[in-house]
């Protein structure tokens, strides 16, 4: 007898053909059923990752994990880095504790942004001093002055600018072009395009002595131009075509600085968003070639991300304006705006009567600054553990007084022998700080906003206390 197969015959491709066509519709339910089926798996998987977010152990600092994250990326075999290099690329990252007041005795305290809210009380208290309309139908155009040089510049703002330098005596205005920029960092940007020489062999080399502010690195690199390229410290720097950057009074340290460097095809640029009454004597006029400044340390307008350079040379000017244009097509009109009258308050406390305006932002500052660093001074000499720099007192020609330095930063260091970490040592008792790894020294170093509101500041003191030997 023949024998019976207890296999199923396979259908031929066109008797397949023949069963879609004959019940489309099964095979469409079948299809839907299955994707479905996959969701739902999906779903449960991504639920299982995240199911752990909201217990304590895993509400770990945003900021953390943008670090690890990006560890992993430069880690990665494409190319080595340097040890600087990794540094930069895991700095500054916004955490969930930025910009927020401590909600508890036990509260972090996140003191690594110069967040300059201690002026927020002398703002209030100014009223409409302060306040700007602006209508709908105003500064819709791209242009402001096609007339001036940096045709995206206000005139209201620039006549401002020129005002106050000529007012506080710390900055020479005259005989210089005014560009205006989204925040200093954008002109730091824009002077190294204009710096850099755009048919040179290599890359110009970017240098700043240590401790230099933590930004110059990151910001000078990001773009990996082939203009320019972060080359480290200025002191240690061998060579003849450079671009240095002079921060006076300096970030993170508060010294005044003079360029370390001297050649004929060196170029410099200061750096000058701290020389200012409220944190240093205003010893002389600076006259650079290139000065840097900006709304958020002068007048604590962070937000309104607005800077300004004076620069001597027109070409050097025009090579400036022109990467603005070419990167965000001119600077917010209605930033302008509103930092011209926040400008022109300023110069009022000073210019006007008593009787029509008695805020002066400088005294404000200096006096509460003066109190803070005391109250800083006094914490540390406690706890035994920490140290500050010295600053000598100088005559500032602005107050006509001798007065003390009293930095927008602390440069704190730890004195304990065993603790090598000093950002380490200092967030297991939940304060952030940002290491001297930042800036170019050994983490036995960090640096401590001073410019956060009142209330977060006298919780940190009450902390700091609380450590010693």
């Amino acid at each position: 007898m023949p024998k019976v197969s207890n296999k199923w015959p396979r259908p031929s491709q066109s008797s397949l053909q023949r069963r879609v066509l004959r019940h489309p519709g099964r095979i469409w339910v079948l299809l839907i059923l299955g994707s479905l089926t996959l969701n739902l798996v999906m779903i449960a998987l991504l639920a299982s990752l995240y199911e752990g977010e909201g217990t304590p152990g895993c509400k770990a600092e945003r900021s953390i994990l943008v670090a690890e994250e990006k560890k992993s990326v430069v880690a990665a075999p494409q190319q080595q880095s340097t040890a600087e290099e990794l540094v930069s690329a895991e700095e500054i990252s916004v955490s969930s504790t930025s910009g927020k007041r401590p909600a508890s005795k036990d509260a972090i305290i996140n003191l690594d942004h110069g967040d300059p809210t201690m002026f927020e009380s002398f703002w209030k208290e100014m009223g409409e001093h302060g306040d700007i309309i602006i209508p709908g139908w105003q500064a819709m155009s791209y242009f402001s002055d096609v007339t001036n040089l940096c045709w995206f510049l206000e005139p209201e703002f620039a006549s401002e600018v020129r005002r106050l330098h000529n007012l506080v005596g710390n900055a020479v205005a005259d005989g210089h072009f005014i560009i205006v920029g989204t925040g200093s960092t954008q002109l730091f940007q824009a002077a190294l395009y204009a710096l850099s020489p755009p048919d040179a062999p290599e890359p110009m080399s970017v240098v700043s002595a240590v401790p230099y502010y933590s930004s110059y690195p990151a910001v000078t690199d990001y773009l990996q131009s082939g203009l320019y390229r972060w080359a480290g410290d200025a002191s240690m720097f061998d060579g003849d075509a450079y671009i240095e950057l002079v921060c006076s009074p300096n970030n993170p340290d508060g010294s005044i600085r003079e360029a370390v460097l001297k050649s004929r095809n060196g170029k410099t640029i200061h750096d000058l968003a701290y020389y200012w009454p409220q944190y240093t004597p205003i010893t002389d006029a600076a006259d650079h070639d290139i000065m840097l400044f900006t709304v958020s340390k002068s007048t604590g307008h962070a937000g309104t991300r607005l800077g300004w350079a004076l620069v001597k040379d027109k070409n050097v000017a025009k090579r400036m304006i022109k990467f603005i244009e070419l990167n965000t097509i001119g600077v917010s009109k209605d930033s302008q705006l509103r930092a011209a009258k926040i400008l022109k308050a300023v110069s009022d406390g000073y210019e006007l009567p008593v009787s029509q305006n008695n805020h002066r932002l400088f005294d404000f500052g200096r006096q509460l600054l003066s109190i803070r660093w005391q109250k800083l001074e006094e914490a540390v000499k406690a706890s035994d553990i920490f140290s500050l720099p010295d600053f000598p007192l100088a005559l500032c020609k602005f107050t006509g007084e001798k007065t003390g330095t009293y930095p927008a930063f602390a440069w704190l260091k730890c004195e304990k022998e065993e603790v090598e970490d000093c950002e380490d040592f200092l967030r297991k008792h939940n304060i952030l700080t940002r290491s001297g790894r930042h800036f170019g020294v050994e983490p036995k170093y960090v640096r401590i906003s001073m410019l956060d509101r009142d209330e977060t500041f006298h919780l940190f003191i009450e902390r700091l206390s609380m450590l010693h030997h």
